[in-house]
């Protein structure tokens, strides 16, 4: 009897905590993250897509992308927050660490490296 109770909250627990596992295991992108000059980024969903949203710095509360694909590689469009210009982007995920590149024409591109803070989803 005290195994079969044992076992029943085992299982009632393991079902409570599987809505968060679900919605980070579904996609690695989501969570927090560490961008090239310092900022932190949330990387959260936004309809069918990911949007990027500025935490901190200057321009926190601005939207600077959205992307859609699935791991390890998504594209989109990035926005310069600085200077407000929209280019295409890609992002490709390899571990804890997310190399984004916005381009403009395809042949003028420029590469950042972003590291991950930590996994979402977040409040």
């Amino acid at each position: 009897m005290r195994v079969r109770l044992c076992l029943r909250l085992i299982a009632a627990a393991a079902l409570a905590a599987a809505p968060g596992l679900s919605a980070s295991a579904a996609d690695p992108l989501l969570g927090l993250w560490k961008t090239a000059s310092g900022e932190t980024a949330a990387i959260d969903r936004c309809g069918s897509a990911v949007c990027i949203t500025l935490k901190t710095g200057k321009h926190a509360g601005r939207q600077i992308g959205q992307l859609s694909g699935s791991a390890p590689d998504y594209t989109g469009e990035m926005t310069d927050p600085a200077n407000e210009k929209t280019c295409s982007g890609s992002a490709t995920l390899a571990g804890a660490t997310l190399k984004l590149k916005g381009c403009v024409l395809k042949v003028l591109c420029r590469p950042q490296s972003w590291t991950r803070m930590e996994a979402g989803p977040y409040p």
